[in-house]
């Protein structure tokens, strides 16, 4: 079954009075740094918080009689088994989500909440997915994936309807990839209903498996390496989505760790939304050209927002993250002498600068310092790049040696 603008409409007509339309906002900050127009697509406040539960309920809404009777069963670390347990509750079906064992556990419970029985299964979603195929074979029920079916591809395209009838003069869409199920469903809607706009998906550089698949022309697998982009960190992109995103050409880039904890930082200061660190990857992308000062994007620009399911011990990680790489901390490591008020007097200069010391170490026992002098090692809280290069110079003029970093 092929994925068209026909397939996803009939979606969408299923999915009416199921989900919301979800906000495009105006992004100022986003707009001057890249200098075209640019909007956030909020899916982060979907119902189960991301795009998942449009694929999920489109694919389980069209089985038999039968088939909805033997249950469904699936695997995820989070907003897939969201969205699965949702539509299950939806349509009165039995469903069985297998998780790892260290998933988040707001998470756990809110899939949960929707209905669904959980086991924790493993340590990886890998594990998860052995565990559901073997309870699958066993019971008869049917396994509900992610990303690689037609229906679940139809249904996360529907976002892309959305998008067009929100900005219909859009030219750019950024949309986060993992398996693929999304961007290729924006993108099938899209190559027919505005042929016009061009359709981007971004990966985490760490797990680029649509980039490989690209360059070996067939799908294949990348080892997953640690990414805070859990949601989309897929080793395999879906067959189904990539047969048609090679036919489409969409294009891809990739985004490293450092551009992907601004993006969240970002979307938090400015525009005031809680979005996971996959969800930001659009966004992400937009901040990586900025830098580069090129801009490879027409506008207006709408990056989506695809989640916002992040656990908040990870999130407070991210955002840590986030503050190192946009210029908001100082490392610095600085000699002084041995000598009562040496401490005082650095400190003073730091505090008469509008510097907030979050953490400092006062060593005497380093390898190759005098007897008269210790090491200080700071981090400092500043307000960004150029009071960082402030800092450093004041403390120059006044006399002491450092390193930043």
């Amino acid at each position: 079954m092929t994925v068209g603008l026909a397939e996803v409409r009939a979606a969408a007509r299923e999915l009416d009075g199921v989900v919301k339309e979800t906000p495009l906002l105006d992004s100022r900050v986003l707009s001057e740094a890249v200098g075209v127009d640019v909007l956030l697509k909020a899916e982060n406040l979907q119902r189960t918080g991301s795009f998942k539960v449009r694929g999920a309920y489109v694919r389980m809404s069209r089985l038999t009689a039968d088939e909805k009777a033997r249950g469904v069963v699936a695997a995820s670390a989070g907003n897939h088994a969201q969205g699965v347990a949702l539509a299950a509750a939806l349509l009165g079906i039995r469903a069985v989500i297998f998780m790892p064992v260290d998933a988040a556990l707001p998470k756990v419970a809110a899939t949960r909440e929707h209905g669904a029985e959980v086991r924790l299964v493993g340590l990886t979603v890998d594990d998860a997915l052995v565990a559901a195929h073997d309870e699958a074979e066993r019971t008869g029920a049917v396994f509900i994936h992610p990303f690689d079916h037609p229906d679940v591809v139809a249904g996360q395209g529907t976002l892309g309807l959305d998008v067009l009838a929100q900005c219909p003069d859009v030219r750019t869409v950024l949309v986060p990839m993992g398996g693929g199920g999304l961007v290729a469903g924006v993108a099938a809607a899209l190559a027919e209903a505005a042929p016009h706009v061009r359709v981007v998906a971004v990966q985490a550089s760490q797990v680029a498996s649509y980039g490989a698949a690209r360059e070996a022309g067939h799908v294949v697998s990348v080892p997953v390496r640690p990414t805070m982009a859990d949601g989309i960190a897929v080793g395999r992109t879906g067959q189904v989505p990539f047969e048609l995103l090679d036919r489409l050409g969409v294009d891809v880039v990739g985004v490293s760790e450092d551009d992907l904890s601004r993006a969240l930082l970002l979307v938090a200061e400015r525009a005031k939304l809680l979005v996971e660190p996959a969800g930001a990857a659009g966004v992400a992308a937009l901040l990586a050209a900025a830098d580069r000062g090129d801009s490879p994007f027409e506008g207006p620009v709408v990056a989506v927002l695809s989640g916002g399911n992040v656990d908040p011990v990870v999130l407070l990680r991210v955002i840590r993250h986030g503050l190192v790489a946009a210029g908001r901390y100082l490392q610095l490591r600085i000699m002084l002498d041995d000598r009562p008020g040496s401490l005082a007097r650095l400190l003073e200069i730091l505090a008469v600068r509008g510097c907030n010391i979050m953490h400092i170490d006062h060593g005497r026992t380093d390898v190759g310092l005098s007897v008269d002098t210790v090491a200080v090692r700071l981090q400092v809280e500043t307000k960004g790049p150029g009071h960082q290069e402030e800092v450093v110079a004041a403390l120059r003029e006044a006399g002491y040696a450092l390193v930043a970093g």
